[in-house]
């Protein structure tokens, strides 16, 4: 692995790439700029915490191909995914240092939060690598923390608002709407014969991504199809009533539209929270209710003077 340019250096799991992810990166690039340096992004897959306690860790907001593309809209010059295994996590922060830092990726300039830690049991420090740094000529600093109302903009109160169906608040942490993207897949082919075709998107079927960061029925857009947003109606999570076997998908019904989209790949952004997910009896029911979730739906983009 050649170690290409002197780079411009950030490390994290950087989950949601939300308004606090996006100053610390912009911080990076101005940082960049100053010093003739390329930026760069080190983030993991899986997020260590899946690694260590895959029961316990939270679940993504982003998956790896949209934290991909905020970066590149961004227009950070250079992502590394580093693959997060037991090798990996058994480096000693010297180590980490010596290989990662100079040998793999050139770092001159290292921006991170002061709560940074690396390295085997998370030994190494924000003080330990400003030391290293001083040893071996790269430059050490720690990034401001971003504040909404007071409170630090994190992907923890991001979590916190997706869960609770806050989709307001959760765009504002964001600083746009919460979006998932993926290829359109054959699903059962049960909406259509209800008379509501969806575009049904695989969204958590790897081993970490066992619950989606929210679930429900949503207002949504669909982007990527037709050159503006595309009025739709979205349900989020395990399909209660027609599988039992727990497999997440992203069902999106767009509302007065019908083409022919298997394969493409579209971004369904989740506006307002309908409601929970419920369990009907039968299809009748569940009709019903989806006819009804369509009409608060359509209600929403009309007050929008959208539709």
């Amino acid at each position: 692995f050649s170690a290409g340019p002197a780079c411009a250096l950030t490390i994290g799991n950087f989950d949601g790439v939300h308004r606090g992810h996006r100053a610390l990166l912009k911080q990076l690039q101005d940082g960049a700029q100053e010093r003739g340096l390329v930026s760069c992004v080190m983030t993991f897959e899986p997020h260590p915490k899946e690694f260590f306690s895959p029961e316990q860790a939270p679940p993504r907001i982003l998956n790896l191909r949209d934290k991909l593309a905020a970066f590149a809209d961004i227009g950070i010059d250079r992502v590394v995914v580093e693959h997060f295994n037991s090798a990996f996590a058994r480096l000693t922060p010297e180590e980490f240092v010596s290989e990662i830092i100079i040998k793999q990726l050139n770092a001159k300039w290292i921006l991170i939060g002061d709560d940074f830690c690396y390295g085997a049991k998370r030994a190494g420090n924000f003080a330990s690598l400003k030391a290293a740094g001083e040893k071996y000529g790269f430059e050490v600093s720690s990034i401001h923390t971003v504040l909404e109302n007071g409170e630090r903009i994190s992907s923890s109160a991001l979590r916190n608002a997706l869960a609770n169906g806050d989709m307001d608040q959760a765009t504002k942490l964001l600083g746009r709407p919460y979006g998932i993207s993926g290829h359109v897949i054959h699903g059962q082919k049960l909406g259509r014969s209800l008379g509501f075709p969806t575009l049904n998107l695989a969204v958590a079927n790897h081993l970490h991504h066992r619950r989606p960061a929210c679930s429900g029925i949503f207002t949504a857009q669909v982007l990527g199809l037709e050159d503006k947003p595309l009025p739709a109606v979205a349900s989020l999570g395990v399909r209660p009533t027609v599988e039992d076997q727990g497999r997440v998908l992203l069902e999106t019904h767009i509302l007065d539209y019908n083409a022919d989209v298997y394969g493409k790949i579209i971004t369904v952004e989740l506006l307002e929270k309908i409601r929970d997910e419920a369990k009907y009896s039968d299809l009748d029911t569940l009709t019903k209710a989806i006819a009804s979730d369509a009409a608060h739906a359509r209600n929403y983009f009309q007050k929008k003077s959208y539709v």
